[in-house]
């Protein structure tokens, strides 16, 4: 069963609290969601694999650690998922980056997916999904299927606000990927939008209606 965390870092509900306002214009917003990734990404590493590696400092030989294997790669679904790539790659800066595009048939709720170009290596890496908001589920249980049809092995999720539906569809669909959250709010409406929530993410980190 995948391993569903909680963010309750101080920062990160300050921050949280500060772009669910509808005053927060989208200059402050994209801000505010960059640093969230960065925030949450700190966490979300935290059990990545490390090697011994011997170097040479100014005084001597010692070791130490760095990250095993190929590293990480983020992949944001278009076009919110946009909005937490620069504050995780000052994190991880060695990260490759692929996008997925999928937008919500608005009579179904259901993805469809537009684009999809990944790291070559991607397979080798330890996939981050991003997306600023988990409602249903729908598209972020489809992007993590599509990873795994391109042999990505390793894959984890990180999303800013979720709703119990969409916990429950990728817990169902993907039971092998862990799922990192900085807000688990109460539901979805009838428009599949989640309450509280904050709205559009995509309308609100680009300034579009």
């Amino acid at each position: 069963m995948s391993k569903v965390l909680i963010m309750d870092h101080p920062l990160i509900q300050h921050k949280v609290g500060v772009i669910r306002r509808i005053e927060t214009g989208s200059k402050d917003f994209r801000t505010i969601i960059s640093e969230i990734a960065m925030l949450m990404t700190y966490e979300a590493t935290r059990d990545l694999k490390l090697v011994d590696v011997e170097i040479e400092t100014p005084i001597c030989k010692t070791t130490v650690k760095e990250l095993s294997g190929k590293k990480l790669a983020v992949v944001p679904i278009l076009r919110a998922g946009l909005g937490m790539v620069d504050g995780m790659l000052e994190m991880i800066p060695a990260a490759k980056v692929g996008h997925i595009g999928l937008y919500r048939d608005p009579e179904t709720l259901e993805p469809v997916e537009y684009y999809c170009k990944l790291p070559a290596d991607s397979d080798e890496r330890e996939v981050f999904v991003v997306d600023p908001m988990l409602a249903t589920g729908g598209s972020a249980s489809a992007a993590i299927t599509l990873l795994k049809q391109h042999g990505c092995k390793r894959i984890r999720m990180m999303c800013i606000i979720a709703a119990p539906q969409g916990i429950r569809r990728m817990e169902a669909d993907h039971p092998d990927v862990d799922l990192y959250i900085a807000a688990l709010d109460d539901k979805l409406n009838e428009h599949g939008y989640i309450v509280p929530g904050l709205g559009d993410a995509g309308d609100r980190i680009f300034g579009t209606k």
